[in-house]
Formats: structure tokens, sequence, C-alpha cells
């Protein structure tokens, strides 16, 4: 089984959803950024996602724009990203999935990339602008390294397009919760018909189903978890790696508050 499939094994098991989280790479470096990665897996996160920087990140709301802003100020590369998973490899076994836009891995050039984020550590690619419909050649090249494709789904997407992602995916399903772009929202702005949206995508998929964008509090993530195999919270982890303090100090923060969520999340209903 691969840390994917096993991960959702394990959490399946223990009777909960997967806690998965973001952290944009660079920022506020690329090593320190790579703390508040391990600082996330310290917290109980059960998988990561790292952010690849791009200049015009259409599905991301301020928080991330802003933090994409910051990593590009230091000349933070896709390359760079791949430092981050190395180091989180070098300490933990914790999935890792690379989330960014396609222009920048294409820059890179595709094939050579996926090889070095294989090598790397990278167990998935999550890119928003790719639909499965157009991904042929480059899931083709991601497989051949061992590499799952994460397609999103939101609460508009057409039974076709629900059809191509379930048909495509290979490591899990990225639910979109609300309509519009990354950013904590609050309970009630989820869509009120999410759960048996989710519940017909999870019927669907052959591959697990998380639930992302919005998630900011435990009692939000708690909620979600009875929908879904996993929840990811990313705009709440990220503010709280922007706020002023040495890095030790963002860390113990960010560690802090996903420590708060995987609580909330193995708790019984």
């Amino acid at each position: 089984m691969t840390r994917i499939e096993t991960t959702f094994a394990r959490c399946k098991a223990e009777g909960r959803a997967a806690l998965v989280t973001y952290v944009m790479g660079g920022d506020p470096d690329v090593a320190a950024s790579a703390r508040m990665a391990l600082a996330c897996v310290e917290g109980g996160a059960d998988l990561l996602e790292i952010g690849v920087p791009f200049s015009d990140p259409i599905a991301d709301g301020p928080t991330i724009q802003l933090a994409a802003e910051r990593a590009l100020k230091h000349g933070t590369s896709p390359r760079d990203c791949l430092e981050v998973v190395k180091a989180v490899r070098k300490k933990s076994q914790v999935p890792v999935a690379l989330m960014g836009y396609l222009n920048p891995m294409l820059a890179q050039g595709m094939a050579g990339f996926l090889a070095e984020a294989a090598a790397a550590g990278v167990d998935a690619l999550i890119i928003p602008d790719l639909l499965p419909e157009e991904a042929g050649e480059i899931a083709a090249l991601a497989t051949s390294h061992g590499i799952a494709m994460i397609y999103l789904l939101a609460p508009t997407s057409t039974p076709s397009r629900v059809a191509a992602a379930t048909r495509a995916a290979t490591g899990f399903l990225y639910f979109v919760s609300v309509t519009g772009v990354t950013g904590a929202r609050a309970t009630q702005d989820l869509a009120a018909d999410l759960a048996g949206k989710v519940a017909a995508v999870r019927e669907a998929s052959p591959v697990p189903v998380v639930i992302g964008f919005g998630v900011s509090k435990p009692e939000q993530a708690r909620a979600l978890a009875d929908l879904a195999d996993g929840v990811v919270v990313g705009s709440a982890i990220v503010s709280r790696v922007a706020e002023a303090g040495t890095v030790a100090a963002r860390a113990a923060r960010v560690k802090s508050f996903v420590a708060s969520l995987a609580k909330g999340l193995r708790a019984k209903p």
C-alpha cells in the first residue's frame, strides 16, 4: 500500500477522518516553511499539502495569495518546495501532496520535475487548474513515478465532471466545500446541500474524499469530518505562520492549532 492508502486505512480503522494540513513552501522562507510543515506533523496532521507559490493563484483567497507573494519575494521555486518535502521526509513518513498551479511546474520541465518530486518523497500532486479531462500526459508521467493525481470537485460540479474526476483520481478526491476561493469562513457559509453532494461523490469514488476550503475552527473540522474521509485546513494555518514572531514561536502556534484540530477529529461525536 502507498503512504496515502495506509494513512486513510489507519484513520478509518480509528473511526475518524484524516486531518490534512497546508503550508506554503517558502513562507516565510524555505527552511522556515519546512519547520512549519513539521509543526503540523507534530500537532497530529495525517497528511501534508505543501503549496508551490505562483503569481496568479486563481483559486486562492487573500491569505494564501499573500503567502505566495512572500515566498516569491525570496525567489522560491517549485524545486525549492521539494527541499521542504525532503526536510519532512527526513523525520516523517506522513504522506505529502504538492499543491500548485500548472505553469510553474511546466516551466521546470514536467518529466524531470516529476522524477525529482518522486525522489524527494512527494506522494501526490494537486493542480487546481488542471482538469481531469486534460491531464492525460501529465497523469501518465505522474503514475510512472508513483505519484497520485488529486482532482478538485465543487458543489457546482456537473455530473460529467464528477464522473471524469472519479475515473481519473488515484490518491483521493478534494471536494471544495464552498463556491469561491480559499479562506477561512464562518460555518454558515458552507453550502446547505453539502452533505448530499459529498455523499454522492463518495459513493461514486474508488478513492477517499476530503473536504477543504473555508475550515478555520476545530468545531467546523469536526462537523465536516462526519461527511468525508478527511478534512483540509489551509488558510487558518497560513495566517498563523504570517503572524509576527520567531520561527520557533510561529511553529509553536501552528503546532498548537493543529493539535486542537486533531483533538477535535479524534473526539467521539
